[in-house]
């Protein structure tokens, strides 16, 4: 079977290794920036009908959705890994027997999050120190979006399975569909249904909805690969569990990340509804600030997998030194950008007259944008190694980002106030980055046979 009859995908074992990844990464970019649009427009549009508290509400409950969406993302796309090395080895029954293993354990964790979050978001708000005027919204808004679960995981089952063939490209069409189904629901869900925070999350689950059957339709006419048959989901023992093997740890590296994050979110909450609704504000435009250098991750597992799969090592080292120089070269102009103006994108959230929670989130992303630099090499180190198959040291990544988070909600918010919650991030990068480039350095001299 022919890659040229399957859509768009791509074989990123062949051709020069800059060009493949920067035109893989542009589609996937944007994909990703259509995503953390998702919770930019729910924060928007709450914050601008509903006011500074029903912001504070839907913004704390922030950690709580990286939670789920960060394991959730993780796994899949740890899962999508084994697709990527199968169709880089053109072992295509392969392909669609991993595509199965990928159906059935993606439905079984959805069950798993709709029943454990569901049963216990309220719960986790309480511990999280929630202010009480914004708890019933809070969790009005984070009850729903669990309940729904299953939408977020096979949106990111699916494009995942899609991107690991190399097109990055429908994925970020259907996104963007997805995205604008979601800005034209939610106004009339909020203001003129009346339902409110409640009617926010509603809308963001039936615009995930469409995007998944858009999903399906897409792969039923263009990507036969992923055509799966009765008797892919005979599964055989030994791949199962290699899948279990990489997407797992992936899953809970970014669970663990997503733990400091609470902690830290029970520390802010602290400070009061103003800090609160400012760090919401400032880190959904973080959250689409970070995307360039996300995505070149992303990229590189993909590129990463085929290439190892095709037992082309040397072109995985080639890649990642030009990943390296072209991902943070966009990690300095998005900086630039947050600093010199990021105020006046977190006055849209809340209105000029907001001066306090302007210069709040304008110093948040000072702080962060200075340090775009150093999650860009993480990101590129951490999805390598994913790509290759390794699981311990992003793992051990994730549990330091875990260890300078919490030891910012511990010790710097309490004496540094807000500031202290805005090195939390700089300081998880940084640390998680020390071991991941050591890793990545040991792998290319032993595993991949690169001597200089």
């Amino acid at each position: 079977m022919s890659t040229q009859d399957n859509g768009a995908v791509k074989d990123l074992t062949v051709g020069e290794p800059a060009r493949l990844i920067l035109y893989f990464t542009l589609p996937l970019l944007a994909g990703n920036i259509f995503q953390q649009l998702f919770g930019f427009v729910d924060t928007l549009i709450v914050g601008r009908f509903l006011g500074v508290e029903a912001l504070a509400a839907v913004g704390c409950t922030g950690p709580m959705m990286f939670l789920m969406l960060g394991f959730v993302n993780g796994m899949t796309s740890g899962f999508s890994i084994c697709t990527g090395q199968s169709f880089g080895a053109k072992d295509f029954d392969g392909v669609r027997k991993s595509a199965a293993i990928c159906v059935a354990l993606s439905f079984a964790a959805s069950i798993v999050l709709t029943i454990v979050g569901v049963m216990f978001c309220r719960e986790l708000l309480i511990a999280m120190n929630t202010p009480e005027e914004i708890l019933d919204g809070a969790y009005s808004f984070i009850a729903i979006i669990y309940g729904g679960a299953v939408m977020f995981v096979f949106q990111m089952m699916l494009t995942n399975l899609i991107r690991a063939l190399g097109d990055s490209k429908m994925p970020t069409v259907i996104q963007a569909t997805t995205l604008v189904i979601n800005i034209l629901l939610e106004p009339v869900a909020i203001i003129g249904l009346g339902l409110g925070i409640p009617g926010s999350a509603g809308a963001t689950i039936v615009a995930l909805t469409i995007g998944n059957i858009l999903c399906l339709v897409y792969i039923k006419k263009r990507v036969n690969f992923l055509h799966v048959r009765r008797e892919d989901f005979s599964f055989d023992k030994e791949f199962l569990l290699e899948h279990l093997r990489i997407g797992l740890p992936m899953g809970f590296q970014s669970s663990i990340i997503a733990i400091g994050a609470v902690v830290l979110q029970i520390a802010l909450n602290g400070l009061g509804s103003v800090a609160v609704a400012s760090f919401a504000a400032a880190h959904r435009v973080d959250g689409i600030a970070v995307m360039p250098m996300m995505s070149f991750g992303v990229a590189m597992a993909a590129y990463t997998a085929q290439n190892f799969g095709a037992k082309k090592f040397g072109r995985i080292v080639d890649g990642v030194k030009k990943c390296i120089l072209m991902s943070c070269s966009f990690s300095v102009l998005v900086a630039a950008f947050n600093i010199y103006c990021g105020d006046m994108i977190i006055e849209l959230f809340v209105g000029a007259e907001e001066v306090s929670v302007i210069e709040y989130g304008r110093l948040f992303l000072i702080v962060t944008g200075l340090s775009y630099w150093a999650l860009a090499l993480l990101f590129i180190f951490r999805f390598t190694l994913q790509g290759l198959g390794q699981s311990f040291v992003p793992t051990l990544a994730g549990i330091t980002e875990l260890v300078m988070r919490i030891a910012a909600a511990i010790f710097l918010v309490d004496k540094l106030g807000f500031l202290g919650a805005c090195l939390a991030a700089p300081m998880a990068w940084i640390g998680g980055l020390i071991p991941l480039a050591i890793a990545f350095v040991r792998t290319a001299k032993k595993q991949l046979g690169i001597r200089n």
